[in-house]
């Protein structure tokens, strides 16, 4: 569907693999395809809110790290990328035994990139959907790849 720079799947999970926040929440990068990316946490206990079902942080985090790695397959080497705006809707309770998020680039663009998001629970169910505005970022102090 578009065009990703070549070594972009190397980079985008040479990037994921510096993110602390999902490496301590179990969750793994399952695929890489230029424009997409999927991403996979099992259910974990310590994650639940009061009802038992995991909790919608846990879900919008998921959500939000893959339409930010979908972004950034179709950005070039010397970019990088950072959230600028999201929603999440819940659609159904975050239960089940595996979970898979997925991030698709819509509409990309030189400094801003239009994302959707799809969370469902191992049998297919969708949990949540997420409308994501990812910003291309260049020669900004902090922000290296």
């Amino acid at each position: 569907m578009f065009d990703a720079p070549e070594g972009y799947a190397t980079r985008v999970r040479a990037s994921f693999a510096k993110q602390i926040i999902t490496r301590s929440m179990g969750i793994e990068m399952v695929d890489v395809a230029p424009g997409r990316v999927t991403l996979g946490m099992d259910f974990n206990a310590g994650f639940v809110q009061q009802h038992g079902f995991h909790h919608a942080g846990v879900t919008a985090t998921c959500l939000d790290s893959a339409c930010g790695y979908a972004a950034m397959t179709l950005m070039p080497a010397d970019a990088e990328v950072l959230t600028a705006e999201f929603k999440v809707n819940l659609m159904a309770p975050a239960q089940g035994a595996r979970f898979h998020f997925t991030g698709t680039v819509i509409k990309p663009g030189r400094t801003l990139m239009f994302c959707e998001g799809r969370a469902e629970n191992e049998l297919g169910k969708l949990i949540a959907t997420m409308s994501a505005t990812m910003a291309v970022v260049r020669d900004r102090p902090g922000v290296t790849a």
